[in-house]
């Protein structure tokens, strides 16, 4: 069975089985959607990548097969996703983003634009039947040499127009890793007036995922913090689409928590954002409106499309992973930020640094003011989606036995979430939260607790419980 699925962001799956005829032949299906859709009105496909050892590879096959497809490859190189994205939307062209995200280099993945942004769940479908249709059996050979084009440049005077010079006095470390917008997340932060330090920079590729962070790097941050006089140390994912923002002791702030300080600062009324982000959110007169969806980009940006369909005039979306969409133009001093409805990572990690410079309070008090349930969350790896789902039907069976005896400890179980995975509240008050992650062969666990102990012995629990169960199934 091939390991190539969509999953919560596009294409994705072993390198071995990606690279070839699959990514041609996957790019050639989007094609054949685009033209059967728009016809004659398909000209250009942008196409951006990361930083891994294949996505160069991968890049030109789709290059070879938008050409095959009697349309115009354009060759934007490494850039993150968000400026890809904004770039195409500009544009008015569909574009393909070669990149794995977080996870790791063995693995790659196809992001899809259509010109009006990032494909739904409807159009993964289209295209599976598109490739089933078109039953290529052989990968030519790649001869077409894109254009090349820059969109850095409109990505980067987004936000230094937006926000000006408003972090002079501050000192960020930017942690670079294998991170594709490593550079430009500097020059915008230098731009804006910050003094940077550049940590942690790699020529191979290191899978940072700002849900399940290493402990290594966490470990770093603190470490950097301690060595340095450091206000915030900023990061992203692989591909940049998602944050990753340590307060000045070196402390990660979960990807809701930012999520929902860029809302503050920009004065948005309504949220769209997954089951998976802090429960706090729903706290009365915190937000106008808040609207929970399944976990993944293209569940946030159907939710925020249907909130602006029912009234809504301001709507961020964000995960609790960091990714946050701008679903609406939003006015600062004057100054517009145009909507850019796809996972973004320097929107936040901009918000809360220029939140800490207005207010003068270190990252630390704007977390603790926010007062948050204490949330974390972990994966077990290579556990195959059929044995997550298993565990979760159990959980979920009629038969409450097994579900109320491993949750004896805590009071039971006292309700259910079914949206995606298994979310449940516990008799204690404290939740855990199973799913199947959608971009690779791991099970998920989130809990939320009165404090941190709780949460972190809840976690390892569970963690444990889980890994038990998978050993017996």
């Amino acid at each position: 069975m091939s390991s190539l699925k969509f999953g919560t962001s596009g294409l994705r799956g072993l390198v071995t089985e990606l690279v070839g005829l699959p990514s041609y032949a996957h790019v050639r299906a989007f094609c054949a959607m685009l033209r059967e859709d728009d016809g004659a009105g398909i000209g250009e496909v942008l196409i951006g990548r990361d930083l891994r050892a294949s996505s160069p590879l991968i890049a030109a096959q789709c290059a070879q097969a938008i050409a095959d497809s009697g349309l115009i490859p354009v060759d934007c190189g490494a850039v993150p996703t968000p400026a890809l994205a904004m770039a195409a939307m500009q544009a008015g062209s569909p574009a393909i983003m070669v990149t794995g995200s977080h996870i790791p280099d063995d693995r790659n993945g196809l992001k899809f634009y259509r010109a009006s942004g990032e494909i739904d769940k409807a159009d993964e479908q289209r295209i599976l039947a598109h490739h089933a249709a078109l039953a290529l059996d052989g990968m030519p050979v790649v001869t077409v040499t894109p254009a090349s084009r820059d969109v850095l440049t409109r990505y980067r005077a987004r936000y230094v127009d937006f926000f000006g010079r408003v972090l002079q006095g501050m000192t960020i470390g930017v942690y670079e890793h294998s991170a594709v917008g490593r550079d430009l997340v500097g020059e915008i932060l230098r731009a804006l007036g910050a003094e940077t330090v550049s940590l942690g920079r790699s020529d191979r590729f290191i899978p940072v995922d700002t849900e399940a962070l290493r402990p290594e790097d966490e470990e770093l941050a603190r470490d950097w913090a301690k060595e340095r006089r450091l206000d915030a140390i900023v990061s992203t994912d692989g591909d940049a689409d998602r944050p990753l923002v340590a307060d000045e002791t070196g402390r990660f702030l979960r990807g809701d928590l930012l999520g929902a300080l860029t809302a503050k600062l920009l004065g948005v009324e309504t949220i769209v954002t997954p089951v998976t982000s802090n429960s706090a959110l729903d706290r009365p007169g915190l937000f106008a409106s808040v609207v929970r969806t399944r976990v993944g980009s293209p569940f946030v940006i159907a939710g925020m499309e249907q909130a602006k369909a029912e009234g809504a005039e301001t709507i961020i979306g964000f995960e609790a992973n960091g990714g946050l969409l701008l679903g609406s133009d939003v006015t600062r001093d004057g100054r517009v930020l145009k909507a850019l409805p796809t996972r973004d990572a320097m929107l936040p990690i901009l918000a809360v640094l220029v939140l800490a410079a207005e207010t003068q309070q270190p990252l630390s008090a704007l977390a603790a003011q926010a007062r948050f349930a204490v949330a974390l969350s972990n994966r077990l790896q290579e556990i195959p989606q059929e044995r997550t789902a298993a565990l979760i039907a159990r959980l979920d069976a009629e038969d409450p036995g097994f579900r109320d005896a491993a949750f004896a400890a805590h009071g039971g179980v006292s309700a259910r979430d079914r949206r995606d995975g298994l979310r449940l509240t516990l008799g204690d008050g404290a939740t855990v939260h199973f799913r199947a992650s959608g971009n690779a062969p791991e099970l998920r666990i989130y809990v939320e607790a009165a404090d941190q102990a709780e949460a972190e012995t809840l976690l390892q629990d569970n963690l444990a419980f889980a890994s038990a169960q998978m050993r017996g199934a």
